[in-house]
């Protein structure tokens, strides 16, 4: 059975979040800390700070709209400390 998993990723350099999801949580990370030209290669410092996981994709693309959707620092933040 294939997990999904909803990420917060922090940069302290940019003093910035990114949220997203993956099937492959390793594999995701090491892209965004060796992409050219993606949001994250801005900074490289990005550290994994949470996690969610589901059963399907359809499942993590909703939650990780659902966390953007809110455009909110402070969310992310209670997010990250419930953890």
């Amino acid at each position: 059975m294939e997990v999904f998993y909803v990420y917060i990723l922090y940069s302290a350099q940019l003093d910035r979040y990114y949220v997203g999801h993956t099937h492959d949580l390793g594999s995701r990370l090491l892209k965004h800390s060796t992409a050219k030209g993606h949001y994250t290669s801005k900074a490289s410092d990005w550290i994994l700070k949470y996690t969610e996981e589901y059963l399907s994709r359809g499942e993590a693309m909703h939650r990780e709209q659902e966390i953007k959707s809110k455009k909110s620092r402070k969310y992310i933040e209670y997010l990250i400390g419930s953890q």
